[in-house]
């Protein structure tokens, strides 16, 4: 039986490497998503129960979980140096020059693009993976292999038979450019959810897929890196007695080993090829899902390298051209303002269409007004728009030599004006107002500004709020419109009658909405508090604070000590809570949707099931249980105040251990030192 099993783990793990190098390196998957999970689902349940047979090259090793406390310093054992730059042919062709006068005049480029990542050195051993290493100062990196071998182009064990017993292999790790708008977009929901304005979103997310890798690498949790999907191409083998006489001969093999080496890579035989390449790559990477910033010239042949040598710093043999970052100038047509849900207002450059970087530019955002104060930007100005490090354009500065000539006239010369920030809000007419310290301007007019309702009504039924799923953003708004609604408050007040006298609202159509908005009465207090959305108090701090205040009452009369004793809620935030409470206009909106039945205290079973007993205790939990699901023991830990977490690390402070848990997490618990606990000892804790 146990040969049979190993034999089945064997074959699965064959197969979904194998699928995964078509995914990844082939870019031409065999199967569908969903069958790959159910393969991977079905090995690493096999593991789990026959852990004896789990490898580190295993497949179910690149989902992650490993924590790495602190990221050990390695030295190089060939030191990763960098190259020369230049940023025009002129200096291409004096690099060209140099390498004709040390005597070579039969020789070839290879031209690869410079991808815009972390360089990263990996060393294998009898065909494995063994080692990672950041380029580091280039005589020294950090050891990354548990979050390395999150990555999927990068094969935990190679393919044929042929590689070297022992080599270095480098390369650059990279977040995609699809990847990286998923990850700001997703980060940019949630911060909408939790009230933050343009300003503060802009500053929390991230700013360039090239930070955004390196970030991600020195992440403790491997499991956090897994979910980032990076990437990697290879493009250089070093080691002992190496069976090629070329760099494109060491490529072509390294794709038959499995790595994941660029196609866009050229053999040239003369600096005038090399040109070639640079100009059709100028425009043409822009188009690519991956950051590059220029292109990496290097002498082909492995002896007229060695021949060559090295400075202190960088080979002869080879040097990196530059692009400079894609930039355009266009004008300035106007500047309009929006208005956010929480009333802040972001200056927005409408710009005359240009195309920067293989996309059409139109708009840009302005931040605030220091910024537009700061680059002395005006309508109708010559604006240079640049698309360097960031996805997203920005202006850089204002062509002010044209200033003069496009806006004169006869009588009064000059026409240019600075810009006057508006005073009130483009929606309600509201006088703005901008708080000590902050950089936007605000629309205090919360219940009457109609892009802040909507906004609000759109949060208020979100999923993860009310979930009344039949009330989308377009129904808001008809609803709104129809004068029906002004608060969150009014849709409970809604009528039958009322609904059928709009456009595309049919009978049943209403029913849905209605019962829709029943239901959502059901949903309790944890989730109405995240709804009625109090700025700054996204989906997790509403929990803590209902369970902490168990009501609303003792919430709103919770002053700023009282808040700050909350886990994890700072000084703006508490404010934040206080100053909602003393609007007039928020507390009648709270008392009318009290009145309707919402329910705003944790209910019976919950405050029965509720207490301080594990506070500041963090748990794992993991296995299958008798008495309890995962779920419910989970939020019996929140309910008592601990905090549940997904991996295993030194601030654990208890693993809740079940049938089945994996053999990885236990081992790791006993290293550490963390105690594991049963169900009934987990029981007994909260009685």
């Amino acid at each position: 039986m146990s040969e049979a099993i190993k034999h089945k783990i064997e074959k699965l793990s064959k197969e979904i490497e194998e699928h995964n190098y078509n995914y990844y390196v082939l870019s031409n998957p065999t199967i569908s998503d969903f069958e790959f999970d159910k393969l991977l689902e079905e090995l690493i349940q096999l593991e789990k129960e026959h852990p004896e047979y789990l490898k580190s090259d295993s497949p179910s090793q690149r989902v992650g979980g490993q924590i790495t406390k602190e990221f050990k310093t390695v030295k190089h054992k060939y030191p990763m140096l960098s190259l020369g730059n230049t940023y025009n042919e002129a200096d291409l062709k004096d690099f060209d020059d140099r390498i004709r006068k040390a005597g070579l005049t039969d020789f070839e480029y290879v031209c690869e693009l410079k991808y815009d990542g972390v360089s990263i050195s990996l060393t294998y051993v009898d065909g494995k993976l063994k080692q990672a290493v950041t380029r580091g100062d280039g005589e020294k990196g950090d050891d990354v292999t548990a979050n390395v071998k999150t990555i999927n182009s990068i094969p935990l064990k190679l393919r044929g038979d042929d590689y070297p017993k022992e080599f270095e292999i480098r390369g650059e790790i990279f977040m995609p450019k699809k990847e990286f708008l998923r990850i700001n977009e997703e980060l940019r929901k949630q911060l909408i959810e939790e009230g933050y304005d343009e300003e503060e979103i802009f500053e929390k997310q991230l700013k360039n897929p090239r930070n955004a890798t390196s970030g991600t690498l020195k992440q403790q949790d491997s499991k956090a890196v897994a979910e980032r999907k990076l990437d990697c191409y290879l493009y250089a083998l070093l080691g002992e007695n190496l069976p090629f006489v070329s760099h494109y001969e060491s490529l072509e093999a390294e794709k038959r080993w499995g790595f994941k080496v660029s196609g866009d890579m050229e053999k040239v035989s003369s600096v005038e090829g090399v040109i070639k390449y640079l100009e059709k790559w100028d425009t043409k990477r822009h188009h690519l899902n991956v950051e590059t910033d220029g292109v990496v010239i290097k002498v082909n042949s492995f002896d007229h390298q060695k021949y060559l040598g090295f400075t202190a710093k960088s080979p002869r043999w080879a040097i990196a051209y530059k692009y400079k970052a894609a930039q355009v100038s266009t004008v300035l047509e106007s500047i309009s303002y929006q208005v956010g849900r929480t009333g802040s207002i972001t200056p927005v450059a409408n710009l005359k269409p240009v195309q920067l970087a293989g996309t059409t530019v139109k708009r840009a955002t302005l931040h605030n007004a220091d910024i537009i104060e700061k680059l002395d930007i005006r309508e109708g100005d010559t604006v240079f728009v640049e698309k360097g490090g960031e996805i997203i354009p920005k202006i850089i500065g204002v062509d002010k030599s044209k200033r003069d000539v496009h806006h004169t006239d006869d009588l009064f010369g000059t026409t240019s004006h600075p810009t006057k920030y508006i005073t009130h809000c483009p929606e309600c007419e509201t006088e703005l107002i901008r708080k000590e310290g902050e950089a936007n301007h605000y629309c205090p007019n919360e219940l009457g500004c109609p892009p802040q309702v909507k906004g609000k009504m759109e949060h208020f039924v979100m999923r993860k709020a009310m979930d009344i799923d039949s009330m989308g953003e377009e129904t808001i708004a008809q609803l709104y419109d129809a004068g029906l609604i002004k608060t969150i408050a009014d849709i409970y007040e809604l009528k039958k009658d009322d609904l059928l006298k709009l456009d595309r609202m049919a009978e049943k159509s209403a029913n849905n909405l209605l019962s829709g908005i029943e239901d959502s009465k059901k949903m309790p207090f944890e989730r109405v508090l995240f709804a009625i959305g109090i700025r700054h108090i996204g989906e997790t701090t509403a929990k803590k604070l209902a369970f902490y205040f168990k009501n609303i009452d003792a919430l709103k009369n919770a002053n700023l000590e009282q808040l700050l004793e909350v886990g994890d809620i700072g000084e703006k935030t508490s404010q934040t809570i206080i100053d909602y409470f003393a609007d007039e206009n928020c507390e009648r909106i709270i008392e009318n949707l009290r009145k309707q039945g919402l329910q705003f205290e944790l209910s019976e079973d919950q405050i029965v099931n509720t207490s301080d007993k594990l506070k500041d205790l963090t748990f794992v939990v993991s296995g299958v249980f008798s008495k309890f699901s995962r779920d419910e023991i989970k939020k019996a830990i929140e309910q008592n105040g601990g905090k549940n977490v997904g991996s295993i690390s030194g601030k654990t402070s208890y693993v809740l251990a079940g049938e089945n848990m994996g053999q990885e997490k236990h081992k790791k618990a006993e290293k550490l030192g963390i105690p594991i606990i049963s169900e009934n000892d987990f029981i007994t804790m909260i009685r």
